[in-house]
């Protein structure tokens, strides 16, 4: 971006800027000067910034703060983020943008500071809150604002309360399941454009899975929401090139997971009678299509809860059977798909005991994984992540690695175990198909066949087609021809299958 056209936007903090990053090689791209200037003189300084991943909404956010201070509208400012990005955040305020920030992740020092990074988790919790309220902030920003979806969470009530002026949400992924998320973040920013909930499901929730009223709707989300998506911009990005691969069980592979869903089935059944919480169920079954060393360690702890004593047998054989397998069927898999070209690899699955054996196998087989999960403190992650970059093979990550890390020297992911949420894989995907990626990303998803994970595939393609009419398209994610079906919910399914 030039000199001219910064000057032509009337942006303070461009001019400002425009010295200090000549030297440092550095520039706005279009899309974000654009979302910038709509935010500032049209949106009132409160907005979604919803880009696809990997299109600098960080740029954007840190833009707009530093145009409003330029202009002596923000002094303060607090900014919520996962944990695990606190760092990053104070990286690019300070270095890109020349913003002195605090990064508290202690909790400490919330009156001394202008500008403060912490974790959501921290921030909402007594007695930080009680500071923050009492204190206020004449601009919020909160990254990863999906987590912001549910009125009814300690985040969203947080962050509602806060005293503020200006309120910037930040996520790719404004609707995870259903409309009603994407009406939780609009209240936190103008509760004007729809009113109610009861209001805004007449007028614009067909069911579950889709939408009615599209343009009423898309030309409401416009006055607070901003989506660039890379099809629209003019910048070159490389392509994607999904494979879904089905895999055929081992007999005793099949023989375990045959015996959890009917011991799920069965359960199920009790549960319901018994008005029992069911949830314990669905994690039994998406873990035995994970590993079987995922579902042991689970079988596990169910065998010494007094809740069980009338199945304990049953477990019991479970246990042992899932104890007897040593070798997965998808890890054969992953060797193949390792083999195949030169480069790294980003092998994701939700389950700790799962990525345990991920990564003993493969430093059995001569390659050097490199361990990325929640476990791990924020030194950690960045020492993984360098570790990753400098000599790691494989990172082999849990969900903590699917957000906001950026990791474009790789270009293949594996998708051990598929989520059921289809964000969270855009969200994973997103960690290396990104600007600066200039190669093409190779992108595996492993499902099993006759199991529950070809029904997933299902809905999550319905979940990918209400996100899609709504606010608009997502690459592709699970593969190049999923046919559509009408589906149901995923406990529906396993119990009527």
């Amino acid at each position: 971006m030039s000199t001219s056209e910064a000057k032509s936007c009337n942006l303070l903090a461009l001019t400002q800027l425009d010295e200090y990053w000549q030297e440092q090689g550095m520039e706005l791209f279009p899309h974000q000067l654009d979302t910038v200037d709509r935010v500032i003189n049209n949106m009132e300084g409160k907005a979604i910034l919803a880009d696809e991943v990997g299109l600098g909404k960080t740029i954007e956010a840190g833009m707009i703060l530093k145009e409003y201070m330029a202009r002596g509208e923000v002094e303060t400012c607090l900014v919520l983020t996962p944990a695990s990005l606190g760092f990053q955040w104070w990286n690019e305020l300070t270095h890109k943008f020349k913003i002195n920030c605090f990064n508290n992740r202690k909790g400490k020092g919330w009156h001394y500071f202008n500008v403060i990074i912490s974790s959501l988790d921290k921030a909402k919790r007594s007695p930080h809150c009680d500071y923050i309220y009492d204190r206020g902030f004449d601009m919020v920003i909160v990254d990863e604002a999906h987590k912001l979806k549910n009125s009814k969470t300690m985040n969203w009530k947080f962050v509602e309360k806060i005293p503020k002026k200006y309120l910037l949400l930040l996520t790719a992924t404004p609707i995870q399941n259903d409309l009603k998320e994407l009406y939780n973040l609009v209240q936190l920013l103008r509760p004007e454009i729809f009113g109610n909930y009861k209001e805004f499901k007449k007028d614009y929730v067909k069911d579950k899975h889709s939408a009615q009223n599209l343009d009423n709707l898309q030309d409401s989300l416009s006055k607070v929401m901003i989506r660039n998506q890379r099809e629209d911009i003019d910048l070159y990005y490389t392509d994607r090139k999904v494979k879904l691969i089905p895999l055929e069980l081992s007999d005793k592979e099949r023989e375990l997971y045959d015996g959890i869903t009917n011991l799920v089935k069965d359960e199920y059944k009790r549960c319901v009678d018994k008005n029992k919480s069911i949830f314990h169920l669905l994690t039994l079954q998406r873990e035995v299509c994970s590993s079987s060393f995922a579902v042991a360690q689970t079988l596990e702890k169910i065998c010494k809860s007094d809740d069980y004593k009338a199945i304990a047998k049953e477990l019991e054989e479970l246990l042992v059977l899932a104890k007897s397998i040593r070798e997965n069927q998808k890890m054969d898999k992953v060797e193949e798909i390792l083999e195949e070209g030169e480069g790294k690899a980003i092998i994701f699955t939700e389950y700790r005991a799962t990525q345990k054996y991920i990564c003993y196998h493969l430093y059995k087989k001569g390659y050097n994984p490199v361990i990325f999960s929640g476990e791990l403190r924020d030194n950690q992650k960045e020492w993984a992540k360098n570790q990753f970059m400098r000599g790691g093979d494989v990172l082999i990550s849990t969900e903590a690695g699917g957000q906001g890390i950026n990791l474009q020297f790789c270009n293949k992911i594996i998708n051990y175990d598929l989520p059921w949420n289809p964000m969270k894989l855009e969200q994973r995907i997103g960690r290396i198909h990104r600007l600066g990626q200039d190669k093409d990303v190779l992108i595996y998803n492993l499902t099993t066949k006759g199991t529950i994970e070809e029904k997933i595939v299902d809905l999550l393609d319905k979940k990918i087609s209400l996100f899609e009419s709504v606010i608009g398209g997502l690459d592709q994610i699970v593969s190049e021809d999923v046919e559509k079906s009408i589906g149901s919910d995923i406990l529906e399914m396993l119990v009527e299958s």
